[in-house]
């Protein structure tokens, strides 16, 4: 079966440029932030920046088919140096960022000598490749708006088994929505016993501390 055998090729290559990717960053914490499309990935980065971007060094590679919008966005509250683009139009209109993709995002940010305590990989809008395809991160991320439905984690498993922490947004809409946030917790458990489930709101701006909290403790972990 040779399309097994060059999926398999792919992801030796994709994990050997990940391993590298990781030498690269050392000591600095590295997040891989996956949802779908409209969950709330970079409103939750622009509010990160806007409240400890000056106490923490954060650089961002934003990944999209196309646009820098995301990008534009985030620098308005990070130093421009410490914000790549990654368009994977460019690379055959990837669903995904892939290791050598943000192996060049890399390079392009460490070029500015910042020693960053944190490095976020804001992947391309998807519940399913994503998840595949390791970028040297320490930790995956995945966010689920409320506005999606108590029901995607067994919708999309792989992307919900493989996350280290899942967050749930946009909760003060609750009250206009049939989600049920136990049926959500079931589900995730379901897939994945062990992350860190974490309920917030970016936009009304609550639980945000109990996420600042949790970045402080990976980075303490990862430089130890």
């Amino acid at each position: 079966m040779p399309e097994i055998r060059v999926f398999e090729s792919i992801m030796k290559r994709n994990d050997a440029i990940a391993a590298d990717n990781k030498k690269m960053i050392k000591k600095t914490l590295a997040l891989n932030l996956m949802s779908s499309p409209g969950a709330g990935k970079t409103s939750l980065l622009e509010m990160t920046l806007k409240s400890i971007g000056k106490k923490y060094r954060i650089g961002v590679i934003e990944g999209d088919v196309a646009t820098s919008n995301d990008a534009e966005r985030i620098m308005k509250y990070a130093p421009k140096s410490a914000v790549y683009q990654i368009k994977t139009e460019n690379y055959g209109g990837g669903c995904h960022l892939d290791a050598k993709m943000v192996s060049y995002g890399l390079a392009k940010i460490k070029a500015a000598n910042r020693n960053y305590d944190i490095i976020i990989f804001e992947n391309v809008g998807n519940l399913i490749c994503p998840a595949d395809f390791s970028l040297g991160e320490d930790k995956k991320v995945v966010m689920l708006s409320v506005t999606e439905g108590d029901d995607k984690p067994v919708k999309y498993p792989g992307m919900f088994e493989a996350a280290d922490l899942i967050i749930l947004n946009k909760t003060d809409l609750l009250k206009h929505l049939n989600f049920s946030m136990k049926k959500a917790m079931s589900n995730i458990r379901r897939v994945n016993k062990k992350a860190i489930v974490l309920d917030l709101s970016v936009q009304a701006n609550t639980g945000m501390s109990n996420w600042y909290d949790i970045l402080k403790q990976w980075m303490e972990e990862k430089k130890s």
